[in-house]
């Protein structure tokens, strides 16, 4: 059963495979990012009127909006890619995500930019502020983790290990056509929302990613059960559990609005590298318990 799972999971994500869905989604982001432009000049000249209210159609910077989402879907992917690796590793793409979504959203926002009022006067251009701070200090924080975090190390896996190891694959496999059927669904949500219904999606920023965020936390706390079976370490525990807390954190930055989502998301980061540093002392010296 664990060799036919190996198997499966060798050829989902196997490099011609991964090379093959870079190649699609590049074509897709291009794709997109031509027909978004057209839209947006089309729409400005009065050749078509949209009747939704949508600040995607009012400058051609917010273009860059649509490749960026194409991309977000494949780190997504290669989220699930590493997920048989260790936490360390499936959480630093956790970070990457939750920062290229903050990068995705400054290109959603720059149409409501007023520089004809006083700047901090519009709420708008505080946004902006936030954001890029934000994006800034994020950034830096990745960076100090994977700093701390080091380069995994190589060891050969005992047969306990291996059998962890395919269970997680196997999550992995099953979690392919969840994000699939989820990306489609959110797709279908804003059209129909948006487009159908003449309506508007709030936090259209994080559409897809609040219920991607919500199952990798089921996922990792799932992962955190199965591992009680093979490894008894505290340190290693607090670890894994810190660091589905930070997850957690994120999610809830997508919720939150102003200051208070940039906040919540460097809180997240600040506290996983917080739990790594400690994990990271633990095992170099000899304690009790």
């Amino acid at each position: 059963m664990l060799k036919r799972v190996d198997h499966l999971f060798d050829t989902i994500f196997s490099t011609k495979s991964q090379k093959s869905f870079e190649k699609y989604i590049l074509i897709l982001a291009t794709g997109g990012f031509i027909l978004h432009l057209l839209l947006i000049f089309l729409n400005k000249y009065g050749y078509i009127n949209f009747t939704f209210n949508d600040t995607l159609l009012l400058d051609p910077i917010s273009a860059l909006y649509t490749p960026f989402s194409f991309i977000l879907v494949y780190e997504a992917y290669l989220l699930i890619y590493y997920l048989p690796n260790s936490f360390t590793v499936t959480v630093v793409k956790e970070y990457e995500i939750i920062s290229l979504i903050l990068i995705r959203k400054i290109f959603k926002d720059f149409p409501l930019v007023d520089l004809d009022v006083p700047f901090f006067s519009n709420e708008n251009n505080v946004q902006l502020l936030y954001d890029i701070s934000g994006i800034l200090i994020v950034f830096f924080l990745i960076f100090l983790f994977k700093v701390t975090a080091g380069r995994p190390k190589t060891i050969k896996p005992d047969a306990r290990l291996k059998k962890f190891i395919s269970q997680k694959k196997f999550i992995s496999i099953l979690l392919v056509p969840i994000l699939l059927t989820l990306a489609i669904w959110s797709f279908y949500s804003w059209v129909d929302s948006s487009i159908l219904s003449n309506g508007s999606v709030q936090n259209l920023n994080y559409l897809f990613f609040v219920d991607f965020f919500t199952i990798l936390i089921l996922v990792d706390v799932f992962i955190l059960l199965i591992s009680f079976r093979y490894t008894e370490r505290y340190s290693q525990l607090i670890r894994n559990t810190g660091f589905i807390i930070s997850t957690i954190l994120l999610r809830l930055s997508f919720a939150a609005t102003g200051i208070v989502s940039v906040v919540l998301i460097a809180s997240g980061i600040l506290f996983g590298l917080i739990i790594l540093a400690i994990f990271k002392r633990m095992e170099k010296v000899k304690y009790l318990g």
